[in-house]
């Protein structure tokens, strides 16, 4: 068992400056529990002045608060007169009547209506002021990061077994990467990605890398099927589709005074949904075209060729936002704040272009399936056998000749090569209906938040001691006891 890093105190150094977005956010945080009180207790005189004059205990209170919030919806919101005078108000009376704007007025309905509401901003300013104790004061220890291969892999062997024993479920229907067994696919990728990071696992960096691909080929695969599927080009879709990408990597940029290129993964999957937007939404009517389809992902391929290998044209372009996209690293010297960017990027600005090239295909894989499970049994057996056969033959002579290349010479050929074992790898996953049938529901449920694990461990899990700077130590609630100290900063994360 390893024994750890040495304990470290936090620098004591002098505090940095608040910054204008830290003060608006600590006003905003007091101000919402200050109306969340004033909420409770409105709604607990409005819930004693509709009930007859009797003695009133909270069970009675609770028991009679949906009854009365019914009786009020039916007479003020759920009737067809109030729905026809909504649909005449004007745009802004219809943003003036919003709760937020009622609870900024101190409207005492709106704050009434509201609490829940504020029950939630105020949960998730909690989680915020929580990360700001435990990355940027003095109140916790950090450590060193420590490796040992035995320990990351005993972790993950055991959490899927864990995942195998309790949480394998069966799909509806088994299709070709269907959605239970994508985010069982996010899920345990994640779990190998938050490893890796905190023990800084560098022999497994060219598995990451490709993890970290597999990502942005979900980008690609996903939105390119919604899209083509639905038609749905809205403007209401693709806020939606940012406002999850970026909504709690902005507070995080407010309150730590961090950079938004620190969390590299939001402005790589934001950037690449958008071209995936583009690509279709631009002369949709074109896409059921199998020749303008075509062309509109070739003419992909030549953009992206153009914007990132062209590194001149990369630096014309992005330049006028150096303060959106540029980074510089605190603890090195001066450097081009442009570098992590065209970096990050760069490494998987092809591999989302081939998830939309699966998405399209997709259909026809599903035939090709559907042929082969209506062979005779012994005919499956062997067609089945020749394409695990080649998959492994190909796996081989990636595994040999591309993976284990070092660091440097992995990174120059990544960016043309991470489809390889992605495909392999779902075409293994879904070479018969079984496999396609089950898929590991724990894995599938951290496949759904990987992007708030993701920005969660930089501040609760890992441990930087100044804005922008890279999480380079451990979190220590206690010091000296590094797997229980594991275990409990883990508990923190994941409650």
């Amino acid at each position: 068992m390893p024994s750890g890093g040495a304990e470290i105190a936090a620098p004591s150094g002098a505090a940095p400056l608040i910054s204008v977005g830290q003060i608006s956010f600590c006003i905003a945080y007091l101000w919402s529990i200050s109306l969340y009180i004033y909420s409770l207790l409105l709604h607990r005189a409005w819930i004693q002045s509709s009930l007859p004059k009797a003695h009133l205990s909270d069970a009675d209170i609770e028991s009679k608060t949906h009854e009365l919030q019914e009786t009020a919806l039916l007479v003020n919101g759920d009737s067809k007169a109030a729905s026809h005078l909504s649909k005449q108000k004007g745009a802004l009376q219809e943003f003036c009547s919003t709760p937020l704007v009622g609870c900024i007025l101190l409207d005492q309905h709106a704050i009434r209506e509201a609490r829940e509401i504020l029950c939630h901003i105020i949960e998730f300013g909690t989680i915020l002021v929580w990360f700001y104790m435990c990355d940027r004061t003095n109140l916790f220890w950090q450590s060193e990061k420590f490796y040992s291969r035995d320990l990351f892999l005993f972790l993950f062997v055991c959490l899927t077994i864990a995942a195998l024993g309790c949480s394998l479920q069966p799909v509806r229907t088994p299709l070709l990467l269907n959605r239970p067994q994508t985010e069982e696919w996010k899920g345990w990728m994640q779990v190998l990605f938050l490893l890796y990071h905190y023990f800084e696992a560098r022999e497994f960096y060219n598995a990451i890398r490709i993890f970290i691909a597999g990502y942005v080929w979900m980008t690609g695969f996903g939105n390119f099927s919604y899209y083509y599927r639905t038609g749905d080009f809205s403007i209401g879709r693709f806020c939606q589709m940012m406002w999850r990408l970026n909504f709690l990597v902005i507070f995080c940029c407010i309150v730590l005074q961090n950079s938004y290129m620190l969390y590299y993964i939001c402005p790589m999957h934001t950037i690449f949904t958008v071209f995936v937007y583009a690509c279709l939404g631009i002369a949709p009517h074109l896409n059921k075209s199998p020749l303008w389809m075509w062309t509109k992902i070739t003419l992909c391929f030549v953009a992206i060729y153009v914007l990132w290998d062209m590194k001149s044209v990369f630096y014309a372009i992005w330049t006028p936002f150096d303060w959106f996209v540029g980074y510089t690293d605190p603890r090195k010297g001066k450097q081009d704040r442009l570098h992590e960017w065209y970096f990050r990027s760069g490494l998987d600005r092809y591999v989302w272009i081939w998830g939309m090239i699966c998405a399209y295909i997709h259909p026809h894989c599903v035939k090709l399936l559907n042929m082969v499970e209506e062979m005779p049994k012994m005919k499956q057996l062997t067609v089945r056998a020749v394409i695990l056969g080649v998959t492994g033959l190909l796996f081989s002579i990636y595994y040999t000749h591309i993976y284990t290349l070092p660091k440097l010479e992995y990174n120059k050929v990544h960016p043309y090569t991470s489809w390889i074992p992605l495909t392999l790898w779902a075409v293994v996953r879904n070479l018969t209906p079984k496999f396609r049938t089950w898929s590991m529901r724990l894995y599938g449920w951290l496949g759904c938040i990987t992007l708030e694990t993701y920005l969660c461990q930089f501040h609760i899990w890992l441990h930087s001691d100044l804005p922008n700077g890279q999480p380079k130590y451990l979190l220590s609630l206690l010091p000296g006891y590094p797997m229980l100290n594991f275990a409990l900063v883990t508990g923190c994360k994941w409650c």
